[in-house]
C-alpha cells in the first residue's frame, strides 16, 4: 500500500510545517471550542457529536471528523457557508455562478453544484435531512448548535452521494424553559443582519421554538455600466419548531421553515482580454480589461437571482428497553430563478441566459439501535429517497450579437448570408444572429432511491472494537429533454453548402471548403434530444458500500483506529446544452462529404431527422466508487488535545464537471487519488487561553485520466485532453488554519472575548491545462466581544482582515474564444454586533 511510501516524505514535511506554528498557536476542529449546555457540551470540554448516527463523545468516535460548535461560530463570526472553509482546512467552499451555485469539496473531491443534474459528492444534511441541491443547503440557519464535517467516504451510513464526505448541521431543539435571544449587526457595504429566536412550553409535554433571520448587504462590486453596486446580499428566513415529549422514552420534533434569496450576484472579473475583446470594443462595448482582481465590472443588465426555499420534517426517537427507533420524514421544495448578462461586457452580445429550476424531494429515514450491555450493539436502518427536477434555461442572443459575429469573421457572417441562402434552400428564416434567436432547454428529470444500511460493534476485549458495516443502494433516474434552438446560423450545413458551392465531397470537410472558417460562430446548434430510437434517458444503479474498522481505547485519553471504507455516488445526467451522444453511439460528419460518415447507431436509426452539426461528448456520466484507508489517533488531555489522521483514498470514475461557458463538460476520470495528512490540535495552558491549529497535506493527482477537459489557449479543448499524472487543478497541497482566544474576566459581571484566526493554502493552479493560473489564499479574520452578565453581547469584528486578493474559479468567456473570465474572493468586511440572550 501506498501510505508507507508517502508517510516517509509527506508527513515530515507537513510535521516540520506544523510544528512550527504548533508551538505558538496549535490546531481547531475535532476539539472545537466550547459550546453551550444545548451543544452538549460538558465543563470539562466534552463534545457530543452524531456522525455515526448515534450520540457519541468526539473522542470516542472513530471518524475523521471537524465539529465547530455554535460558540465558535459566533466567536469567528462565520457570517455563511462560506466562511465555515476559514475553520475546516480540509473543507473548501466556493461560490460559482448564482447565488444557488455553492461547492463543496473536502480532502480534494466533490462537484455538482452548478448543474440540476450532477448530484454533488459532499452530502448536506440538516437535522438528519438530507439536501440534494446547494440551493436547499445555502440559507442562513438560526439556531444553529454544531456543525460537523464528516471528511472521507460515509455512503455505509448516509447512501449515495456521500463518496466524499458529509457536512452535517444540527440546530436546537426546542426547550421546555422560556428563553430566546436576538442579535443585529452592522457593517461595511451597510451590511445588515439580524437574527432573533425564543423558545418556550406550550404545555407540560410540547414545547416550541420561532425564528427567523434578515441579512441584507450593498455590493462590493461597482458596475460601471449601470453605476450600482452588484454582489449584494438580500436574503431571510423564518423556522417554526414543536417538541411534544410525553415521556422520557418517546419525542416527536416537527420543523417548518422558509427562506428566500432576492440578489444581484455575482460579478464576474476579466482574467484575460483574449482576441474577441477588440470586436467588443468595435460596437462601443466595455470590459474592465485583464484586471483579475478589480472590483469592478461593466454589464449592461444586473444578473437576477431568486430562490425560495421551503420544507417540512418530523423526526420521532423512541426507546424501547434496550433498543432506540428513529423515523425521519422530510419534504423539500426549491424554486430557482436567475438571469445574467453572460458575455459579461457593456455590449449586448447575449442578450438573456434565464435558469428556471423547481425542485421536489422527499426524504423517509427508519432506523433501529442497541443498547445491549454485552459487547455486540448494532444499527439498522433504510432510507427512501425521491426528486423531481423540472430545470429550464434560455440563452437567446442581444442587439449586438450580429454586428459582434460579423466583427469577429471580417464582415463575412454577414455579407455571405445571402450567398448561403441560396446554396441551402429551405434556411429559415430571420437574419443570422438576430435579437432573440437562441437555444430554450426544458429537463424533465425524476430520481428514485433507496438503501437499506446497518453497521456492528463487537467490543473483542475491553477498549478494542471492531466495526463492520454495510450499505445497499438501488438508485434510478428518468430523464426526458426538449431542447430547441432558432439560432439560424447554426443550424447550417456548412459541409454541404460548399459542395454546393463546387467544392469536391472529398474535400468539403476540410480547410479547402472557404465556408468552414464560420463553424466557430456556429454557437447554438441543434440539439438530439432524448428518450429517442437509440438513447432511453435511463439508468439503473445499483451498489454495496461497506466499512471495516478497528478501533483501541489505549486510555481514557488516547484512541487509535484504522478504517478501510468504501464509498458510492450514483450516476449524474449532463442537464446542459453540452449534452451529446456517447462516441460508441454516433459518428459525426455531413452526409454530403466523401465518404459519408461510418454508420452509426443513432445515424442508422434517425436517418433524416438526425439534427444538422450534432457532435459526440457524454449524456451522464457513471457512478463514483471510492475507497479509503486511514488510520488515525485521537488524544486529549487536561488542557491539550491533538488528532492525526493518515490516508490514502481514491475515485474511480470520478465525477468530471467543467464549466464550458455555455454549458457543462461532463466526464468520467478513470481513476483520481488522494495521499494526506490531516493535524487538528487545541492547546489550553490557561483557562481563559487557548490556541488552536490545524493541517492538511494533500497529494491529489488524476491516475488516469484520457478523457479529462482542460484549457488550451484560453478555452476548453474540444478534444479529450489526456490528464493523467496531472496535480487536480484547485487543491492545495498544504492547508493550514490557526486560531487564537483569550478570555479577560473584568470583574463578576463582565469579561472581554479576544478571537483571531487565520487560514493559509498553498499557492495551486486554479484550473487544468495549459494556462497557468495559481491561487494563493492568506486570510486574517478577528473580533472582540464584551459579555455582560452572560446576557448582552457587544462584538467588533472584521474578516479578511488585510484585504488580501484571490481568484476562486475561472472558466472560459461565453462566445469569446480565447477570454478566461472568473471569480475573486470577497473583499474585507468589518463590522458590529449587540446580541442579547434571555
Amino acid at each position: 500500500m501506498r501510505l508507507n511510501e508517502f508517510s516517509r516524505h509527506a508527513a515530515l514535511r507537513a510535521l516540520v510545517l506544523l510544528g512550527a506554528t504548533a508551538l505558538t498557536a496549535p490546531a481547531l476542529a475535532q476539539t472545537a471550542a466550547p459550546a453551550t449546555a444545548a451543544a452538549e457540551e460538558a465543563e470539562d470540554d466534552i463534545i457530543i457529536v452524531t456522525a455515526s448516527k448515534q450520540a457519541k463523545t468526539l473522542q470516542d468516535t472513530a471518524i475523521a471528523v471537524s465539529v465547530a460548535s455554535k460558540a465558535t461560530l459566533e466567536v469567528a463570526q462565520i457570517r455563511d457557508a462560506l466562511d465555515l472553509q476559514t475553520l475546516v482546512p480540509s473543507l473548501r467552499v466556493s461560490q460559482l455562478q448564482s447565488s444557488a451555485n455553492t461547492n463543496f469539496i473536502i480532502r480534494g473531491f466533490g462537484n455538482g453544484a452548478n448543474n440540476a443534474g450532477i448530484e454533488p459528492s459532499v452530502g448536506v444534511f440538516i437535522d438528519g435531512v438530507y439536501r440534494s441541491r446547494s440551493a436547499a443547503a445555502i440559507g442562513d440557519l438560526p439556531s444553529l448548535e454544531r456543525v460537523e464535517v464528516l471528511r472521507g467516504p460515509q455512503s455505509t451510513l448516509f447512501g449515495k452521494n456521500a463518496s466524499a464526505g458529509i457536512i452535517s448541521v444540527v440546530t436546537a431543539e426546542p426547550k421546555f424553559e422560556f428563553g430566546g435571544a436576538a442579535e443585529l449587526s452592522y457593517g461595511n457595504y451597510n451590511a445588515v443582519v439580524a437574527r432573533a429566536e425564543i423558545t418556550g412550553p406550550i404545555s407540560d409535554t410540547v414545547a416550541f421554538s420561532l425564528a427567523g433571520n434578515f441579512n441584507r448587504r450593498d455590493g462590493y462590486v461597482r458596475n460601471v455600466t449601470l453605476n450600482r453596486n452588484d454582489n449584494e446580499r438580500n436574503r431571510g428566513g423564518v423556522r417554526g419548531q414543536l417538541l411534544f415529549k410525553p415521556s422520557d422514552d418517546f419525542k416527536l420534533r416537527l420543523i417548518a421553515d422558509y427562506d428566500t434569496i432576492d440578489e444581484v450576484c455575482c460579478s464576474v472579473v476579466n482574467i484575460v482580454d483574449g482576441p474577441t475583446g477588440n470586436a467588443v470594443r468595435a460596437l462601443g462595448g466595455r470590459i474592465i480589461s485583464n484586471q483579475p482582481l478589480a472590483l469592478e465590472s461593466a454589464t449592461n443588465f444586473a444578473s437576477e437571482n431568486k430562490i425560495d426555499n421551503f420544507g417540512v420534517s418530523a423526526q420521532a426517537d423512541y426507546n424501547v428497553g434496550q433498543f432506540d427507533l428513529t423515523f425521519i420524514g422530510a419534504y423539500r421544495g426549491v424554486r430557482l430563478n436567475t438571469n445574467a448578462d453572460s458575455d459579461f461586457t457593456s455590449a449586448d452580445i447575449i442578450g438573456a441566459n434565464r435558469g428556471r429550476n423547481a425542485i421536489d424531494t422527499y426524504t423517509a429515514e427508519f432506523r433501529i439501535a442497541s443498547n445491549f450491555d454485552g459487547p455486540i450493539n448494532f444499527l439498522l436502518g433504510a432510507f427512501y429517497f425521491h426528486e423531481n427536477i423540472d430545470a429550464q434555461a434560455a440563452l437567446t442572443f442581444g442587439r449586438d450579437f450580429r454586428g459582434y459575429a460579423s466583427a469577429l469573421s471580417g464582415g463575412a457572417y454577414t455579407s455571405l448570408e445571402p450567398t448561403l441562402r441560396a446554396l441551402l434552400p429551405g434556411t429559415p428564416a430571420g437574419a443570422f444572429g438576430g435579437q432573440g434567436q437562441g437555444r430554450f432547454e426544458d429537463y424533465d428529470y425524476r430520481n428514485r432511491a433507496i438503501s437499506i444500511f446497518g453497521t456492528a460493534d463487537w467490543e473483542i476485549v475491553d477498549g478494542l472494537i471492531f466495526t463492520a458495516g454495510g450499505n445497499y443502494t438501488s438508485d434510478r433516474k428518468n430523464v426526458t429533454t426538449n431542447v430547441t434552438s432558432t439560432d439560424v446560423f447554426s443550424g447550417l450545413d456548412l459541409v454541404r453548402a460548399g459542395v454546393n458551392a463546387g467544392v469536391p465531397a472529398s474535400v468539403a470537410a476540410t480547410s479547402a471548403n472557404p465556408f468552414l472558417g464560420l463553424r466557430a460562430l456556429q454557437f447554438l446548434p441543434p440539439f438530439l434530444n432524448f428518450p429517442n430510437a437509440v438513447e432511453d434517458g435511463r439508468t439503473s444503479d445499483t451498489d454495496f458500500a461497506y466499512t471495516l474498522r478497528l478501533s483501541y481505547k489505549l486510555s481514557d485519553n488516547i484512541n487509535m483506529y484504522a478504517t478501510h471504507a468504501t464509498g458510492f455516488k450514483a450516476s449524474s445526467f449532463n442537464l446542459s446544452a453540452d449534452s451529446r451522444p456517447f462516441a460508441s453511439q454516433f459518428i459525426p460528419g455531413s452526409t454530403a462529404q466523401s465518404p459519408a460518415p461510418a454508420a452509426s447507431p443513432i445515424r442508422t436509426a434517425l436517418g433524416a431527422n438526425l439534427p444538422v452539426n450534432l457532435t459526440t461528448g457524454s449524456r451522464f456520466a457513471n457512478p463514483e466508487h471510492a475507497s479509503v484507508y486511514e488510520i488515525g489517533v485521537k488524544g486529549q488531555w487536561e488542557g491539550f488535545a491533538v488528532n492525526v489522521a493518515l490516508f490514502e483514498q481514491t475515485l474511480r470514475g470520478f465525477q468530471s464537471n467543467v464549466f464550458s461557458g455555455t454549458g457543462f463538460i461532463l466526464a468520467n476520470a478513470d481513476q483520481q487519488s488522494v495521499r494526506g495528512l490531516e493535524i487538528d490540535s487545541s492547546l489550553s495552558p490557561t483557562r481563559d487561553l487557548r490556541f488552536t491549529a490545524s493541517m492538511t497535506f494533500l497529494d491529489a493527482k488524476f491516475d488516469r485520466f484520457p478523457g479529462g477537459a482542460a484549457l488550451v489557449a484560453g478555452s476548453f479543448s474540444t478534444v479529450p485532453v489526456d490528464l493523467t499524472g496531472q496535480r487536480v487543478a484547485g487543491t492545495p497541497e498544504f492547508a493550514v488554519s490557526l486560531g487564537a482566544d483569550y478570555t479577560a474576566r473584568l470583574n463578576d459581571k463582565a469579561k472581554l472575548l479576544f478571537h483571531v484566526d487565520y487560514q493559509h493554502e498553498a499557492p495551486t493552479q486554479i484550473a487544468q491545462g495549459t494556462v497557468s493560473l495559481v491561487r494563493e489564499v492568506n486570510n486574517l479574520n478577528t473580533s472582540a466581544t464584551l459579555v455582560l452578565n452572560d446576557k448582552l453581547d457587544l462584538s467588533i469584528w472584521a474578516r479578511n482582515l488585510t484585504d488580501e486578493a484571490w481568484i476562486t474559479t475561472i472558466f472560459p468567456g461565453v462566445a469569446q474564444a480565447g477570454t478566461l473570465s472568473g471569480y475573486r474572493n470577497q473583499p474585507r468586511t468589518f463590522g458590529g454586533l449587540v446580541r442579547y440572550r434571555f
